[in-house]
């Protein structure tokens, strides 16, 4: 297992992003191996009240006894899209102190090859965050319109060569099928430019994300959970949210922004109805980590933070 495996990123801002109160009710969104949920339990005192949600069953195995243990802790197995029901049958709506998301793919995932995330393990080709539900990302290339696919790699992961890796991979499924991982990272070796192999960046980086993210509905469940974020959230309750890459962190910008602004045809004036009043303010521009961090924690040199509170 990888050394980043249990070291959560942007800690520190985190906890203060969250401005954790001792009795608050907090909800981390992506539990993942619980070192962002550890933390935040360590700052409740016996009435906080904190739930995490995973939908890798993995992830809900590997929960450490002490988290479990604790009676003030509760460990849901869900997706993001799922958080408004969730909160709503604890009897929480409305009640929420501070929401984390923590996106994209964990180090533990990367790590273990039968979960086929990595391009630089052979196992087979599944990318599925929840391996019950859903299409393995073999499946979803077998069938996909070489069009669609084309606009998966350039949308979601902003891929040069789209359109030569979506070539090579419906020329290649023509003769025989992509099961695994290494199989399907070398293909794309082959079908970029010399130039492009001599990056430092595999060049199947971007195309393994790409497939990730259509595979397990990844922006779709993020815009869901952004949007229910206002119902779950008390007034003066924080939205942190922590992005690796770029496509990510616009639609939480974005949101973030939207959310925080008047209506055109209201600005300026005296009042105007509660239900258009902005819902969120934000708090301080994209947090990067630090030096110091990125040299402990590689995984950590592309995550954004974004803060909001709920108003």
């Amino acid at each position: 297992m990888s050394s980043n495996a249990h070291v959560p990123v942007l800690l520190g801002p985190v906890l203060e992003g969250l401005d954790i109160k001792q009795d608050g009710c907090y909800v981390d969104g992506t539990f993942g191996r619980g070192g962002h949920s550890g933390e935040i339990l360590k700052r409740l005192n016996a009435k906080g009240r904190l739930i995490g949600i995973d939908r890798d069953p993995d992830a809900i195995a590997s929960a450490p006894a002490s988290l479990t243990d604790d009676p003030r802790f509760e460990l849901v197995r869900g997706e993001l899209a799922e958080l408004q029901n969730i909160i709503g049958e604890r009897k929480l709506t409305g009640k929420v102190d501070g929401l984390l998301l923590d996106l994209g793919v964990s180090s533990p995932q990367l790590d273990e090859a039968r979960r086929g995330f990595s391009f630089l393990r052979d196992g087979p080709l599944d990318m599925r965050m929840d391996p019950d539900t859903g299409t393995p990302a073999s499946d979803w290339l077998a069938s996909v319109d070489e069009r669609e696919l084309i606009h998966v790699l350039r949308a979601y992961g902003e891929e040069t060569f789209a359109k030569r890796i979506a070539r090579a991979i419906v020329s290649t499924r023509a003769e025989s099928p992509l099961r695994a991982t290494l199989q399907l990272a070398s293909l794309v070796e082959a079908a970029v430019p010399a130039k492009a192999r001599a990056q430092k960046r595999h060049p199947a980086t971007q195309t393994f994300q790409a497939i990730r993210i259509a595979v397990n509905d990844e922006l779709g469940q993020l815009q869901a959970v952004l949007r229910q974020s206002i119902t779950v959230l008390r007034k003066g309750g924080r939205l942190c949210v922590i992005s690796f890459h770029s496509l990510e962190d616009r639609i939480v910008k974005r949101f973030i922004r939207d959310e925080s602004r008047e209506p055109e045809q209201y600005r300026g004036m005296p009042s105007m109805p509660d239900e258009l009043r902005p819902k969120l303010t934000g708090i301080g521009k994209a947090i990067k980590a630090n030096i110091d961090e990125i040299g402990a924690n590689r995984r950590s040199r592309s995550a954004r933070l974004r803060v909001a509170e709920r108003t």
